[in-house]
């Protein structure tokens, strides 16, 4: 009988081996680490309150203490933990994403932090871990061509899921046929609404993806079955694209080379939607260039591609915020600079925000590519007086291609990091994950992290 697709990717998976891997990947999976953990920790801090929420939750579950909750102080099961660390990972949308678009990061270094924590495995492994999981998340994005951007499903529930499964095989080391089975098994898991932009369910779509990772793993380690080609005929692509998918992408080019260097991953420089990122950036520019204050400002003029998904002139809260152009632009605009702490209700509803945002106008331009890799953003700002002054932005800071430097990760390391940790602490942090390739286990870098 011929290998199945489902086969094949699982053959893919499972030939991911650490004393393999390219130098740049492993350079890049340091990166994705210590990123992963800083935006985790801010996000035990969200203004809303989804770190508080879902670290409640998880710690009335109970649970054998196996894993860390991020900033929680204690330990819980490993699912339980991967659940609460996943939402805080995408709670702030401070979290990586590369090209197809996806969050790559916040569904899937829960799941391997977890488990690597619950069976003392060093830190070889869970690179190796991370390389499968982001190969086979991008490798699904290229596969699904029918996922586009804010439409029915929010990518992290659909391909987090797989990758969050393909570490869980890896790091707990399973055979060729529990491989299937796990898969199999997160096909039926594997799901999330882009409905829920905007509200504290987004996040937890990342927090059930990481979680359904370690379950799968671990129910198929044990024996539970599933079907053996969840990507083949009347499976997982034609059941949630009717068709309308390149399944064959699924292992076309897989490793060769490894997503994670071309195109590369993103690091966002904003906590907010990416294709926020070019009118704040543009927002920015300006109030330096020409010192722009708030009672200046008679309007703001947005031009932009056909993307709907960010088009929301009133959002209903700070967390909403983050997935409003018109919002992300003037709070650009007014404060010179934007933070963790531009999306609370506090700065959402402040005076001068609440008298401006009426005058702060999205025009959407058709003329303008929809692609995220190509698009780019006009802003323009009517001064009283009758002087205008505007900025396109085209490239991207922190996009693929356009890497954020080391002293710019770093920077937004330690902003993130000392909502929650003392400076010899994350100073320590930084040092263990930096070479977290010679550790013989995560009990430390977990430790700190628990705070």
């Amino acid at each position: 009988m011929s290998a199945t697709l489902t086969d094949r990717f699982v053959d893919c998976i499972l030939s991911v081996h650490y004393d393999r891997l390219p130098p740049e990947v492993i350079e890049i999976s340091r990166q994705v680490v210590l990123d992963g953990l800083a935006v985790t920790l801010a996000g035990a801090t969200e203004p809303l309150g989804i770190g508080r929420i879902a670290t409640e939750y998880v710690k009335e579950q109970g649970g054998t203490p196996e894993a860390t909750v991020i900033a929680g102080g204690f330990k819980t099961s490993a699912a339980n933990a991967a659940f609460a660390n996943g939402c805080m990972a995408h709670a702030l949308d401070f979290d990586n994403t590369w090209y197809p678009l996806n969050h790559p990061t916040s569904p899937t270094l829960p799941a391997i932090l977890a488990l690597a924590e619950r069976n003392r495995i060093g830190g070889q492994k869970v690179i190796e871990a991370l390389v499968a999981a982001f190969e086979a998340q991008g490798r699904l994005r290229m596969a699904a061509t029918a996922m586009t951007t804010g439409a029915h499903f929010h990518k992290p529930g659909i391909t987090g899921t797989i990758g969050a499964t393909a570490a869980a095989i890896k790091l707990l080391g399973l055979d060729r046929r529990q491989a299937l089975m796990a898969m199999g098994i997160a096909g039926s898991r594997a799901g999330s609404l882009s409905i829920n932009t905007g509200s504290m369910t987004k996040s937890s779509h990342s927090g059930h993806a990481a979680r359904m990772g370690v379950e799968c793993g671990l129910l198929a380690q044990k024996g539970w079955t599933a079907s053996a080609d969840v990507f083949g005929p009347k499976g997982f692509f034609d059941t949630f694209w009717n068709g309308d998918a390149e399944p064959e992408k699924l292992v076309e080019g897989f490793g060769a080379p490894y997503r994670m260097i071309k195109p590369g991953v993103g690091f966002k420089k904003h906590p907010s939607n990416y294709f926020t990122h070019r009118p704040i950036d543009a927002a920015l520019a300006l109030r330096l260039e020409h010192d722009i204050k708030a009672q200046q400002v008679e309007r703001v003029t947005i031009d932009f591609p056909e993307f709907r998904y960010v088009d929301r002139p009133d959002p209903e809260t700070g967390l909403d915020g983050k997935f409003s152009i018109q919002y992300a632009t003037l709070v650009a605009l007014l404060d010179g600079e934007v933070t963790v702490d531009s999306f609370t209700n506090e700065r959402r509803f402040a005076a001068d925000v609440k008298e401006l945002l009426p005058r702060v106008e999205l025009k959407i331009d058709p003329s303008i590519p929809g692609d995220f890799d190509e698009t780019w953003a006009v802003v323009t700002v009517a001064l009283k007086g009758g002087r205008s002054v505007r900025k396109k932005v085209d490239t991207l800071s922190g996009w693929c291609g356009h890497p954020l430097s080391r002293e710019e990760r770093l920077k937004k390391f330690h902003s993130c990091v000392r909502r929650k940790l003392p400076t010899a602490a994350a100073d320590e942090l930084l040092a263990l994950v930096e070479r977290i390739e010679t550790l013989g286990d995560v009990d430390r870098i977990m430790a700190i992290a628990r705070c």
